[in-house]
């Protein structure tokens, strides 16, 4: 495998991971339901479903080739007052990030366990890592991200009216921290590199895949 092939098997692993996050989403919410995410098409894997061209895929990937930061892409729009209860409404948010770092542990698991040659290891070390980076950065939370779905159900009202009014800027300020300020970067990727080695993932193959991936730096 080529350099470009490492380039694209990151860019293809990003796209099915975004199917596979909102799919998770779209089933719990499914399960608990709202059943409209089935007349919408959320129930499948098609990728079209989830995305916008650029904001889905464009934008993400453009701020994975400057900074490493897999920034969240798609949408599944759920509607939550057809949830039947509270829980449901926490692990509707949960299942997305929660299936990154699942597909996070079975390409680190197989990376160890499937002789491979070396190319395709870094690249799937690396895209490893990006599904643990991806958990992290969803599981803040943070107003507009699934960690703070998660518990939201469970806020009182005057802290949800805050909520609301913070989602639109919130993630914009969290990911100007993360590269504008070197100790809060420094702080996430050593979150993120700790979980993926406790997850079985080699942390330097996928630095060597990350350093092949930004081909151009």
């Amino acid at each position: 495998m080529t350099v470009g092939g490492i380039f694209l098997l990151v860019i293809g692993g990003w796209a099915l991971s975004l199917t596979l996050h909102e799919f998770g989403h779209a089933f719990v919410a499914f399960k608990g339901g709202d059943y409209e995410v089935a007349s919408k098409g959320y129930l499948n894997m098609d990728v079209r479903r989830y995305t916008d061209p650029v904001l889905s895929l464009v934008l993400p990937l453009l701020f994975l080739a400057i900074g490493g930061i897999p920034l969240p892409g798609g949408a599944v729009w759920i509607n939550r007052w057809a949830l039947r209860n509270r829980a449901f409404a926490s692990w509707t948010s949960l299942a997305g990030p929660l299936t990154n770092l699942l597909f996070g542990i079975v390409l680190a698991v197989a990376v160890q366990l499937i002789p491979m040659p070396l190319t395709l290891l870094i690249g799937l070390s690396f895209l490893a890592l990006l599904q643990i980076a991806t958990f992290v950065l969803n599981i803040l939370p943070v107003p507009g991200l699934d960690g703070y779905g998660a518990i939201e159900p469970y806020l009182s009202p005057e802290a949800r009216e805050f909520g609301a009014k913070a989602r639109p800027w919130a993630p914009l300020v969290l990911f100007a921290l993360l590269f504008a300020v070197p100790a809060v970067g420094a702080t996430f990727w050593d979150a993120v590199y700790w979980l993926y080695e406790v997850c079985g993932g080699d942390s330097y193959s996928a630095r060597v895949g990350g350093g092949t991936f930004q081909f151009w730096r």
